[in-house]
């Protein structure tokens, strides 16, 4: 298993890499088309904004290695802003497009009564809890999100989990093997963990 860490300069790059390292894997940080060669995972971890991540994910020329990647239904895995660039644009940065692997558009959590950023522990609704990516998890787990936009994809078939926060927002899709989460894995110990584990042996 050769796993690709991308990292175009942002996101939380050494705490993925970490969390990796744990459950018994060494990735490979991708910075460059060249370095696809050979691998058998990707993961595209995110933090910041929605506009730095498509500047420089086009700029370091990933951003179409990256869609033929998922095209050809190979395993990957996005994190936070890792999930809302496979839409096709967001209210954060609306000059700047994403990589429109979905129809769909990142939005901003709206209601005036709740906190923003959205930042903590909460609970997510799986839609399947079979699913051999949420095998060791609880029924109602608690993962650790920080973000104040989430995507809304059209095609509703490719939401894998749900929270509510204010709205019941998107915090999990899936189609084929391609996977990507809300909420960071990463900072949510060893549920967030186990779930990077069971995508890689998916």
């Amino acid at each position: 298993m050769n796993i690709g860490l991308i990292d175009y300069g942002a996101g939380n790059l050494r705490s993925v890499e970490t969390t990796l390292n744990s459950v018994g894997f060494q990735p490979r940080l991708i910075s460059d088309p060249n370095q696809l060669e050979g691998l058998s995972h990707l993961i595209l971890p995110g933090v910041g904004a929605f506009g730095d991540c498509s500047r420089k994910l086009h700029a370091q020329g990933l951003a179409d290695p990256i869609r033929e990647w998922i095209a050809a239904d190979k395993p990957f895995f996005g994190i936070c802003v890792g999930l809302q660039i496979l839409m096709e644009s967001s209210e954060e940065s609306p000059s700047e497009p994403g990589l429109g692997i979905f129809k769909g558009k990142v939005k901003r959590f709206q209601s005036e009564d709740l906190k923003i950023p959205h930042m903590g522990w909460n609970p997510l609704k799986v839609k399947d809890i079979n699913n051999p990516i949420w095998a060791d998890i609880p029924e109602r787990p608690h993962f650790y999100f920080v973000h104040s936009y989430y995507a809304q994809p059209e095609d509703e078939s490719i939401i894998a989990a749900t929270c509510d926060y204010g709205v019941d927002f998107c915090a999990a899709i899936q189609r084929g093997r391609l996977f990507a989460t809300q909420f960071h894995p990463e900072k949510s110990q060893a549920l967030g963990a186990r779930v990077i584990k069971d995508f890689l042996n998916a």
